[in-house]
């Protein structure tokens, strides 16, 4: 049993102490002003949540995750039983929010009442003609240049210092469902979590939990348009010159197309695109560790997401 359900993960907090150079990296990489202050910049994406990224002017260094609670109610719930205020979310969108430390001293809000964004659009993917099927025809395909077009945030990684009092601390409070977790065989020193929400798709996984080491920041990820959508945005970031990490290639857990970079302050960004979904039914599995930076094609890892 759990306090609650959450969603979805909503957004990611960073420090930065020039927000026009976050700004400009973030445009690259495909994010979109929502709306920006003296010392505080939020990008948002395509879909309809209200922003996505926010940085606040001060230290490099990441700040928090907020996760989407299915209601007002939760938030009560949650706030009831861990003692905490519930505020006014002072943010586009509004709504309000609960804010939590996780063992490790990871800020983690929760939120909810958020009104949601009108939703811009974009040329539609054109289809794929492949060797089964051709639906594209008299239509040459053309993707056009500049940034991808990042719809959402699908999943954050973080390093914790112990695997298991993390893991306990996230199920018992927000319900998630371990979808892999490793090594094989053995006490688990990391996993993959996704939301449980019923008979509902959800993401693979929209925290993971790497034991074992210092805590500190994986990276967080955004979904682009599609796979050409995910090369354009390679080739537009390459084009500037911006750090790139890891990619392209396609995981093994989770199945994501992924390409990996780093913002000026060197955290780590992913876009992905046709990653796994599963309801709850799905249940969980182990995995043997090697598995878990596994390619099915690709680069191999070079660097620690």
């Amino acid at each position: 049993m759990s306090l609650i359900k959450i969603q979805d993960v909503a957004f990611v907090r960073f420090n930065a102490p020039d927000l026009d150079a976050m700004e400009s990296f973030l445009l690259d990489f495909g994010l979109i002003r929502a709306a920006r202050s003296d010392d505080t910049l939020h990008m948002r994406g395509t879909g309809p949540d209200p922003f996505l990224h926010v940085t606040r002017r001060g230290d490099p260094g990441f700040a928090g995750v907020a996760f989407k609670a299915a209601s007002l109610d939760d938030l009560e719930t949650l706030a009831r039983a861990e003692g905490a205020a519930i505020e006014p979310l002072d943010a586009p969108g509004g709504g309000y929010s609960v804010t939590l430390r996780d063992p490790d001293g990871f800020a983690i809000e929760i939120v909810a009442g958020r009104t949601p964004a009108d939703e811009i659009e974009t040329a539609p993917t054109a289809p794929l003609n492949n060797g089964f099927d051709q639906p594209r025809r008299n239509a040459p395909k053309r993707i056009g240049s500049g940034p991808s077009r990042i719809k959402r945030l699908g999943h954050l990684v973080l390093g914790v210092t112990d695997f298991a009092r993390t893991e306990e601390w996230y199920k018992t409070r927000f319900g998630l469902i371990t979808s892999d977790e490793w090594p094989e065989g053995q006490p688990s020193r990391g996993a993959f979590l996704r939301c449980d929400r019923g008979t509902i798709p959800t993401d693979h996984h929209t925290i993971g939990i790497m034991g074992g080491g210092a805590a500190r920041f994986g990276h967080a990820a955004f979904e682009v348009a599609d796979f050409d959508d995910l090369m354009r945005g390679n080739a537009h970031l390459l084009a500037g010159n911006r750090r790139h990490d890891w990619g392209v290639g396609r995981h093994f857990l989770g199945s994501q197309i992924f390409d990996y970079w780093r913002d000026p302050w060197g955290h780590t960004v992913e876009h992905w695109t046709d990653g796994d979904l599963m309801t709850a039914d799905w249940g969980s599995r182990q995995v043997p560790t090697e598995i878990v930076r596994a390619v099915q094609w690709g680069d191999p890892l070079r660097l620690a997401p």
